[in-house]
């Protein structure tokens, strides 16, 4: 199970950031070794505080331990014939590394697994990112002697849509019902650097495509917006920006708004804070009424959705599909990361296989 992670403690905090500034795949920075460190040692007092503040840590690891736990004991019942099955989770940023995971998965003897991406929707800096990382720990002979398939991308699957509309069915009856018609759905995803989206990243479609099958699963009852969250440094980001489209709202004269997170599948910081702490208090400065859907964390309609889509996986491997699928083949078309190549062409090759 991939993911990008968060500190699940306080003083993990510096070396969560030191990974994450450290990644060219997901923020390219000049003299990166070095200014990535940098960056880190000045963010991390106030990265800290912010931590602090919704608890102690990040809660995105006892989210994804609990939902692999479900997810691996309906597989068993649902494809007895790959049973036991056990789930690993393997963030990119922080603890449990790439390496801790691989670890545990020699000791416990694994020959078989699916990379399964934690992110709905495909991006070269996340999935892409987690997935080069296997690679590269594999030819550093971490992950030797597994056979690998992947599973890359989901943000349409039933279930997963399912799981996001009765949130949304759930906090609108926070309003009144004369009311709830006219709250605006936003529609919030992590945004990405310009120059991300215009080398042909897949993201923006693919996330697009996920609220397009919520508002379908709604009847499109509500008005609704997809605006971006979480931009970092002065370089042109995907917008709207949700503080931005909040505001906008409010001098539009709009008084109801539901907040989705709709690129996510558990609680962290981007939620617990940015959402709940931020923006949610500075629209009821505005003097709008805004709520936030809660996120997936233990929906059993979302663990059975995992299940679903790892069953499909499954079958169509045994039938004779690929180890990936057709779109994960394709690189960008401004994609100048060889190790996106080889790590594309390991994958289809099933790893080790």
């Amino acid at each position: 199970m991939l993911n990008m992670g968060g500190p699940s403690t306080v003083s993990e905090t510096h070396d969560f950031l030191k990974n994450l500034f450290s990644d060219g795949d997901l923020i390219p920075l000049p003299f990166q070794s070095a200014l990535a460190p940098w960056i880190a040692r000045r963010r991390t007092p106030q990265i800290e505080k912010q931590y602090t503040d919704i608890g102690g840590g990040s809660p995105i690891l006892r989210w994804s331990e609990l939902q692999g736990e479900g997810m691996v004991a309906l597989l068993d019942e649902l494809h007895p014939a790959t049973a036991p099955h056990k789930s690993y989770v393997a963030f990119r940023y922080a603890r449990p590394l790439a390496e801790e995971t691989a670890k545990r998965m020699k000791e416990d003897g694994v020959r078989r697994a699916i990379a399964f991406t934690q992110y709905p929707q495909y991006s070269c800096s996340t999935t892409g990112s987690s997935l080069n990382d296997i690679y590269r720990k594999n030819r550093a002979g971490l992950f030797s002697g597994i056979n690998w398939s992947v599973i890359d991308r989901w943000g349409t699957h039933p279930g997963f849509v399912e799981a996001v509309a009765q949130n949304i069915e759930s906090a609108l009856r926070k309003f009144p019902g004369d009311n709830r018609s006219d709250a605006v759905l936003l529609f919030s995803a992590h945004s990405l650097p310009m120059s991300v989206v215009n080398r042909g990243d897949p993201y923006v479609l693919e996330v697009s495509a996920t609220v397009a099958a919520v508002m379908g699963r709604l009847g499109h009852t509500n008005p609704y917006r997809l605006v971006w969250q979480s931009q970092v440094g002065p370089s042109a980001w995907m917008g709207p920006q949700t503080r931005d489209a909040i505001k906008g709202l409010a001098r539009l004269g709009k008084k109801r708004a539901i907040l989705v997170p709709i690129a996510f599948t558990s609680d962290h910081i981007e939620t617990l804070y940015e959402l709940d702490l931020e923006y949610v208090k500075e629209a009821h400065e505005l003097g709008m009424e805004v709520y936030r859907t809660e996120s997936l964390n233990d929906s059993p309609v979302f663990i059975r959705a995992l299940a679903d889509i790892a069953v499909q996986h499954l079958k169509e491997n045994a039938a004779g599909a690929p180890p990936t699928s057709v779109q994960m083949g394709l690189r960008c078309p401004g994609c100048s990361n060889p190790t996106c190549a080889q790590q594309k062409s390991f994958f289809a090759r099933g790893g080790n296989a």
